[in-house]
């Protein structure tokens, strides 16, 4: 329990389980799951499987506790983040960083005792670059902080893939070729709809330093990067006609949606889009899998 500025303010578990950043972490072990799955032909060893996604997991969940203390001051100049148990005040930063240090440790043992060390390496890499690279030099030092720092984000497949096969794959590599083309839209449309927020807090976001129509044509841009490098599973023969299809048809809903903010004329254009960002994400995995698995058969 905490008293700031004369009011008694809580802390219980549901603050804690917020620095984690649950939806984001959900994501990641989705992407992390199909790698594993698109890994082998057959099924994964469940143990690997269990073990696997929950030392990604509680490492993801490190890194998003750091960017809440770290952010904790920006937090409380924007609408979307004002909210959050550090910035507002319900979780001590002490105490923050004692939960980010205990999640990493017991996330990184999970991977190196039960996994391997080849994922339980990758993956403090990727904690290290998201927690440390990104949150506290990248994001206030350049408005391309996403393109850089989205490579961490990405990695999750890859981690599942050498989780299971204990070897860094190119087809693995496709895998976060891909959700690193969608970082930039994804997060830029999201930057667009809080332009005034980002401005507020001094965080140079695309829109802030360049303008609104400047990030929308670089959504367009990376729109387009996005669509051609989704179909190189396909031209690889990683993946079969039903995820050409798949891929071509949820990317061109992905360019519709990059013409909409590019015209400028919805004014709720960047959050539609960010939604869809999601959408698309989560949809064009989960393709790769069914097409995984019907060619197996």
């Amino acid at each position: 329990m905490i008293v700031q500025t004369g009011e008694i303010v809580s802390t219980g578990w549901r603050d804690y389980y917020e620095l984690t950043k649950p939806r984001v972490v959900m994501l990641m072990i989705l992407t992390s799951v199909i790698g594993m799955l698109l890994s082998v032909p057959g099924m994964v060893p469940l143990d690997i499987l269990l073990w696997g996604n929950l030392g990604i997991a509680l490492c993801a969940g490190s890194a998003a506790t750091v960017n809440h203390l770290v952010d904790r001051y920006i937090d409380t100049k924007m609408a979307r983040t004002s909210n959050r148990p550090v910035a507002k005040g319900r979780v001590e930063p002490h105490k923050a960083l004692l939960f980010s240090l205990i999640l990493g440790i017991m996330g990184m043992s999970v991977l190196i005792f039960f996994v391997n060390a080849l994922t339980a390496w990758l993956t403090l890499t990727s904690l290290l670059g998201y927690a440390v690279i990104y949150t506290m030099f990248l994001k206030h030092a350049t408005p391309q902080n996403i393109v850089i720092g989205g490579l961490a984000g990405a990695a999750p497949p890859l981690l599942g893939w050498t989780a299971v096969t204990g070897e860094i794959h190119g087809h693995a590599l496709l895998l976060v070729l891909i959700i690193f083309a969608w970082t930039p839209p994804h997060f830029w449309a999201l930057a667009v709809h809080r332009k005034d927020d980002y401005a507020r807090a001094n965080v140079p976001m695309l829109p802030v330093t360049h303008g609104i129509p400047y990030t929308n044509l670089h959504i367009l841009l990376y729109t387009l990067i996005l669509f051609a490098v989704s179909l190189l599973p396909f031209a690889t023969a990683m993946l079969g006609w039903l995820y050409l299809l798949g891929a071509v048809v949820l990317g061109l809903g992905f360019v519709y949606w990059s013409l909409v903010m590019l015209r400028g004329r919805n004014p709720n254009s960047g959050m539609e889009t960010f939604k869809y960002s999601i959408i698309y994400l989560m949809a064009l995995f989960c393709i790769m899998l069914i097409d995984h698995y019907l060619i197996a058969v």
